[in-house]
């Protein structure tokens, strides 16, 4: 068996499958190597195990970097098109959930399968359950040492992902390789993960978990209206996890849990309407009974819309569309989906995704500091970057 490759891809996720498979199609000897026991295990899981492949929206605004144009090109080059295009090739049935996810109609499998065919069909050696030991500078390129053996290649491609979800096997390993190579890193933090509250918030909120409303979620001057769901440690559901990869510790956040009405007004109409009814049956009408009933616990005996001022009416309104609340944190790397910051952008070229200052040396993926909102659009950076490494690579 062959110790010496033209390229050498670390990590058999998204990104890796993507770019080993397109560089062996366009001739080149490549090697990918993981550590895990199956290539793909952050694609099987994904999207419940139905793999959200893409997003049929997905452009450069919908991508958080210190750079927000670098992945420009790389999606220009090889856009969810072109990747639907690869699905329909394979005859993998899809179908469009709410706001251009595409989600596979049967198992996420079926998309690990797809990348690997690719890898056959361009002779990939892939060495799966291979421990990465050490990376070095060779008059040859670059010597992986492997627990399976030292390697050797004029280029070398860290596909290896970021710090989220370490149970499935998650390593800091391609940030260790860009230090290694004086280059820059963005200091990293979860993403798309849940906010916890403290200890007061959480016993004044946890008998609401399980709740769902959609709601406007917004931290800094950005915002996202989806689904938020109260949780027994603080808040989930696509909403908060899209705020969380822009949210800093420390940072209020805002929150509209009836956005499709003023509240206020609702109140003050139905006051001269009716009367005679609670203000709980009003809310009720467009909230979830459980969180109307923490909403209107504090009226007591005073709960009929006859007996509200307008100044009792503002502060209901306000608590259920101005919540500001601060979370004392989030879940963390445990739960995250992504990693926010990495590779800092500016030590690569966005063309080709390969390190300015280290000719041969390419990262892709997650471990840059490309980071897409829920839905889709991370691993459509994992294919879009894969691609243009690919490119480049076969020259």
């Amino acid at each position: 068996m062959s110790s010496s490759y033209d390229v050498i891809v670390l990590g058999a996720g998204g990104a890796g499958l993507m770019c080993a498979g397109m560089a062996g199609q366009r001739g080149k000897r490549v090697l990918l190597v993981d550590h895990a026991k199956k290539a793909g295990e952050k694609i099987r899981i994904s999207g419940g195990g139905r793999c959200n492949f893409t997003n049929l929206h997905a452009a450069p605004d919908r991508f958080l970097s210190q750079d927000p144009h670098f992945c420009r090109n790389a999606l220009a080059a090889y856009s969810q098109l072109d990747f639907i295009a690869l699905v329909d090739r394979y005859g993998i049935a899809y179908h469009e959930k709410t706001l251009g996810q595409l989600f596979c109609d049967d198992s996420s499998q079926l998309i690990i399968d797809m990348l690997l065919s690719e890898c056959r069909e361009g002779e990939v050696d892939l060495r799966l359950k291979t421990d990465i030991v050490g990376v070095e500078r060779a008059a040859s390129g670059f010597l992986v040492e492997t627990s399976q053996g030292v390697f050797s290649a004029p280029a070398l491609v860290a596909a290896t992902g970021g710090k989220s979800i370490p149970k499935m096997g998650a390593t800091g390993i391609g940030y260790d390789i860009a230090r290694q190579f004086d280059l820059d890193i963005v200091p990293t933090r979860p993403g798309l993960v849940p906010f916890t509250f403290d200890p007061a918030l959480k016993e004044r909120y946890a008998p609401l978990s399980g709740v769902s409303v959609e709601a406007t979620v917004a931290t800094g001057d950005i915002s996202f209206r989806e689904a938020l769901l109260f949780t027994h440690r603080g808040l989930s559901g696509p909403a908060i996890l899209q705020a969380s990869s822009y949210w800093r510790e420390g940072e209020p956040v805002l929150i509209n849990l009836a956005p499709d009405c003023t509240i206020y007004d609702l109140l003050t109409e139905a006051r001269q309407e009716r009367p005679r009814s609670e203000c709980s049956t009003i809310l009720a009408e467009i909230l979830p009974k459980r969180l109307v009933s923490d909403l209107t616990a504090h009226l007591h005996g005073k709960s009929r819309m006859a007996d509200q001022s307008n100044k009792s009416l503002k502060a209901l309104s306000d608590a259920i569309q101005s919540w500001q609340v601060v979370p004392v944190g989030t879940e963390g790397y445990r739960t995250a989906e992504v990693t926010v910051g990495g590779v800092s952008t500016g030590a690569l070229y966005p063309k080709t995704l390969e390190a300015r200052s280290v000719p041969g040396l390419y990262f892709i993926g997650e471990v840059v500091d490309v980071t897409g909102w829920l839905g889709g659009y991370n691993f459509q950076w994992a294919w879009s970057s894969g691609a243009a490494a690919a490119r480049a690579l076969a020259g």
